[in-house]
């Protein structure tokens, strides 16, 4: 009789332990989503103290023109990145002047789009956006930035392969008036593949195919957003622990953010 009390027993600490390993791993997983939004914070808000945001939407504004007309109704791709321009709170008016000059100035500049992959330090992997329209210069800046942190630059899908393609859209608690559940009800109706709610935000997840229809729907419905895009979301973390190395990526970070030709940094250092 007691040895089969402590069969029953064993059986109930085994299920409560399984129980708590598989929600670490949903923890494990919601935070790997947090960790990459506050990423791609920081990198924004450095961008827009250097004036540098508006550069990168204005030549996304000048392809989405390019590709589908001026007309936002007629051109989802535009309508995204005018939502991008006002999450980053671009003035309308400079919105206005950028579409209507590229509308009228279809061929001025032929701006062209290049995906970069290498390592950094400790085989960090890195994925370098570009929107250049002089992919020598922009190949010579990226091959420079990564040799100048220790780094190295790769073929095509040396890395990508470690990272999810995903819409992102990122909405302040503080400025939605809308509770958890019936935003997250809105958002899986809308499409999204996941939704998340952090200390200070909730965090959208979706296909990038599905990325326009929900990110429209949340607009439609008023929901404010402090950022909204197609990203790149590593699907493992890297760890520096050593002072150089640390220093060696900065050094690759700072020098690509520095960069007009480049518009998204994506990596999977755990910092």
């Amino acid at each position: 009789m007691l040895e089969w009390l402590r069969y029953f027993r064993r059986l109930a600490a085994d299920e409560k332990d399984e129980k708590r390993k598989e929600e670490e791993k949903e923890q494990d997983f919601m935070s790997g989503h947090s960790k990459f939004a506050n990423i791609k914070h920081k990198k924004e808000k450095n961008d827009a103290a250097k004036g540098k945001i508006f550069t990168v939407i204005g030549r996304e504004l000048a392809v989405a023109v390019k590709e589908g007309g001026p007309d936002p109704a007629n051109n989802s791709k535009l309508r995204d990145v005018i939502a991008k321009a006002k999450a980053n709170n671009m003035p309308n008016d400079t919105i206005d002047r950028g579409i209507k000059k590229a509308a009228g100035d279809a061929n001025s500049v032929n701006y062209e789009v290049l995906t970069y992959e290498g390592y950094g330090p400790n085989g960090v992997a890195i994925i370098v956006d570009t929107l250049t329209d002089n992919k020598n210069r922009t190949a010579a800046n990226v091959r420079s930035a990564f040799t100048k942190g220790n780094g190295n630059i790769g073929t095509q899908g040396s890395v990508s392969f470690m990272f999810d393609k995903k819409g992102q859209i990122i909405i302040d608690k503080e400025e939605c008036e809308m509770d958890a559940d019936e935003l997250m009800m809105l958002a899986l109706d809308a499409g999204a593949e996941d939704f998340a709610e952090e200390e200070d935000s909730f965090e959208v997840i979706t296909d990038p195919d599905d990325f326009s229809a929900v990110r429209e729907a949340l607009e439609t419905a008023g929901i404010p957003m402090m950022e909204a895009d197609v990203t790149m979301i590593p699907q493992t973390w890297v760890e520096l622990s050593d002072e150089e190395d640390i220093k060696r990526m900065n050094k690759i970070l700072d020098l690509l953010d520095e960069d007009d030709d480049v518009q998204n940094v994506y990596h999977n250092w755990d910092e």
